[in-house]
């Protein structure tokens, strides 16, 4: 199975509240405080996990939220996972439905993703006018950070936002 990154959000533990790493690390939340490459993934409201992928070298703890991929391989084997009447722009369009559609569950965090089952490997390029930020979903903290990025008009991005600024540079 394999999709492109269409949205992330970022969390850095210096400047975020909403950072689950941002009171320093415990249990839950060490691997963020690892080696970049590697994937934190949590259990959110008792039925969901989501995951993310550390940026920064050990001991600053900054992790990327997959937020939505774009299907490319092993669609049937993802419609299989996430349920067969769901349509392939909804397989992986949000942070828990990439896990399910991925079948990432708790067991893989800490995955450094250089790894043969699970891994990150840089794709085409999206030219920067087509990349926009926003702020981020379902948090009540730092929520005025613009730190949610997203492909423009793809139709795969978890939800459309309408407070959405085109990025410079």
């Amino acid at each position: 199975m394999c999709g492109r990154i269409v949205e992330v959000e970022a969390y850095h533990q210096d400047r975020d509240r909403a950072s689950h790493s941002y009171d320093g690390p415990t249990q839950r939340n060490r691997v963020m405080f690892g080696p970049p490459g590697n994937l934190y993934v949590y259990f959110i409201y008792g039925i969901h996990f989501c995951m993310n992928v550390v940026s920064e070298p050990e001991s600053l703890s900054v992790a990327v939220l997959i937020r939505a991929l774009e299907p490319v391989t092993g669609i049937d084997t993802m419609r299989r996972l996430r349920g067969e009447r769901v349509p392939d722009r909804n397989l992986s369009n949000g942070p828990a439905r990439c896990c399910q559609a991925l079948a990432v569950n708790r067991e893989q965090d800490g995955t450094c993703l250089q790894g043969p089952d699970l891994y990150l490997e840089q794709g085409s390029p999206c030219p920067p006018d087509q990349v926009v930020a926003a702020t981020r979903i379902g948090i009540t903290k730092s929520v005025e950070l613009p730190w949610r990025f997203l492909i423009k008009d793809n139709p795969h991005v978890s939800r459309k936002t309408a407070t959405a600024v085109k990025r410079r540079g």
